[in-house]
């Protein structure tokens, strides 16, 4: 199945006339799947990405799970502190580049291939995200919506994306972790 273009606003981010916010998709958010068009279709930009981390196929979905060392900050209830927090990273992180990543750690991580996007809106966006994935800031959530360093091109950057809850206990021993998902 060949992703569907998804219409860009403008391609600078920095264009935005308020805070903008990235996240790293996976699953049944990326073009041309299911959840796309309801709750991406707007994006300011789409690129395709990489993340530290294993994939997990849970059947109708997949669920991600990444390197505790890896989390820059966890997602709260204020969608416009959440933008805020990402925004104060990504000024760090520009003041000190990462190297790109490649390949597998010996740990067992490989790098899992999703979508970065660009939302503007932050106050709208991230609660009707947040609802889809399941993700309540103050109590059991199906997965976790946390910062974590993100491989576009040639750059790291701080975006957020949706985690496994590993409260919940969704990934079962004996699973099987691959590195991208497709229908």
């Amino acid at each position: 199945m060949k992703p569907k273009e998804t219409p860009r606003k403008n391609t600078n981010r920095n264009d935005s006339p308020g805070p903008v916010i990235t996240l790293l998709v996976y699953g049944t958010l990326k073009r041309g799947l299911p959840n796309h068009d309801r709750f991406c279709r707007n994006a300011i930009d789409i690129q395709p990405a990489t993340v530290w981390g294993r994939l997990y196929d849970l059947g109708t979905f997949p669920a991600l799970e990444v390197p505790e060392e890896s989390i820059l900050a966890y997602g709260t209830a204020d969608p416009l502190a959440d933008a805020a927090t990402q925004a104060r990273f990504e000024a760090e992180a520009a003041q000190h580049p990462a190297p790109r990543a490649k390949g597998r750690t010996r740990s067992g991580w490989g790098l899992v291939r999703g979508e970065l996007m660009a939302f503007d809106d932050p106050a709208e966006r991230l609660p009707r995200l947040d609802h889809l994935e399941g993700y309540h800031p103050d109590g059991p959530s199906l997965y976790r919506r946390v910062l974590t360093p993100v491989f576009c091109g040639d750059a790291s950057v701080a975006a957020w994306v949706y985690i496994a809850d590993k409260r919940q206990n969704l990934l079962k021993a004996g699973l099987n972790p691959y590195y991208e998902y497709i229908v």
